[in-house]
């Protein structure tokens, strides 16, 4: 739906809505004819909603493209993801809380160990330890390169913004993250004469760090993708006159929040039952709430099938805690699928359920891939559901006379 209609159309009210995103939830078999993760898991909470609820599957970017998890988030939360363009780098980077300005170019960055020719062996150091990381992106901080400065800011394990500052910087720039194993680092390149001056600058910073970090325990190297500038995108607060907030732990879902005017909520503990403990102490102060769960998604790319099926358990044994605050609009979705048995993010259409007491329930027992295809909600684009969300919130006028 068009972002300007739609603004046009948002009204008031003072029902709540909750949108619950596990990452990377839609899946495949293992075998032909098998299960999927989501159909495989015993979820009779989840099952239960979904009798009541109507179902569908959702594409969140377009037929057959692969979404990451910027675009994936965008499509769920109701833009256009292929209008709204965001490199993963502004999103790391707003997700910690940094000042990114209008002007600088932000990347998301992956420690990683290289052998002794130069060859990933790792793109994700073992998704080594926070604390570890830490130390090398400290270590890093030492660099220094005439006419930019740069930012190594830590993020969890493996992970970290990347952010140059300077001017007259262009930010069309390659990624040097060749996303697999067995194959050297890329170099960065730039497909103009600004962006390619401050890919000759990355190249000597990642050069500098491969010789500061040769000989670590950890990690020896850097890997950097997702290269852009911060965008301009419209806000929740003026789209859908909601005050929402975001529950998440790592940062560009945070990043993405922020982006869209979420307010993002501070909270102790990093496990799921934290995150729905945080739903339930802020009830009160918001009429939106979207809550972020990244172990399904992790489990998916680590293609461990049962742990993903576990996670998708847990959050079902937590979802009475939540059902419980008698929200007038549930949302549970993905913002991609993640199957075990592709160990990436992929095209299918992500399983989603939509919840009110004025929606047409499909009397689907079950919450799986094959069953919410029978759903009425059929597959939709991804940015499609927030105004069904809105509607069944009330929080849409009537459209002409």
């Amino acid at each position: 739906m068009d972002l300007d209609f739609l603004r046009r159309m948002t009204i008031p009210a003072k029902t709540k809505i909750v949108m619950l995103i596990l990452d990377g939830l839609g899946g495949l078999p293992m075998q032909p004819g098998g299960l999927t993760e989501l159909e495989t898991a015993k979820t009779p909470n989840l099952d239960q909603l979904a009798s009541l609820s109507a179902l569908g599957l959702t594409i969140p970017a377009a037929y057959g493209i692969t979404p990451g998890s910027g675009p994936g988030h965008l499509g769920i939360f109701g833009y256009d993801p292929m209008e709204y363009e965001i490199g993963r780098g502004a999103l790391e980077a707003l997700g910690v809380d940094f000042d990114l300005r209008p002007d600088d170019i932000a990347a998301r960055g992956n420690f990683c160990i290289l052998d002794e020719n130069g060859v990933l062996v790792d793109r994700r150091a073992g998704r080594l330890a926070t604390e570890e990381a830490i130390k090398l992106a400290d270590k890093l901080s030492s660099i220094k390169v005439d006419g930019v400065e740069f930012f190594v800011e830590p993020i969890k394990e493996h992970r970290f913004a990347f952010v140059i500052r300077g001017t007259g910087l262009g930010a069309n720039i390659s990624e040097t993250d060749p996303l697999k194993n067995g194959v050297k680092p890329l170099r960065a390149t730039g497909a103009d004469t600004a962006s390619n001056r401050i890919a000759q600058l990355i190249n000597i910073f990642v050069d500098r760090a491969t010789q500061l970090l040769a000989g670590e325990k950890f990690a020896n190297g850097i890997l950097l993708r997702g290269f852009d500038k911060l965008p301009v995108i419209p806000k929740y607060q003026e789209i859908f006159k909601l005050n929402p907030a975001a529950i998440a732990v790592n940062g560009m879902y945070k990043g993405v929040s922020r982006l869209v005017g979420m307010e993002v909520l501070q909270f102790p503990g990093k496990t799921i039952a934290d995150e729905f403990a945080a739903l339930e102490e802020n009830w009160q102060s918001y009429d939106f709430f979207y809550l972020h769960v990244k172990q399904t998604d992790t489990a998916g790319e680590d293609g461990d099938f049962d742990r993903k099926v576990k996670v998708i358990e847990e959050v079902d044994g937590l979802l009475p805690r939540l059902t419980a605050l008698q929200p007038d609009v549930v949302i549970i979705s993905g913002d991609h699928s993640s199957p075990a048995a592709l160990m990436f993010h992929s095209w299918h259409p992500v399983p989603t359920l939509l919840y009110s007491n004025f929606v047409r329930p499909d009397g689907i027992t079950s919450f799986g891939e094959r069953n919410c295809l029978k759903g009425s909600l059929g597959i939709l684009p991804a940015k499609e559901v927030m105004p069904l969300a809105m509607a069944n919130a009330f929080r849409l006028a009537k459209y002409g006379a």
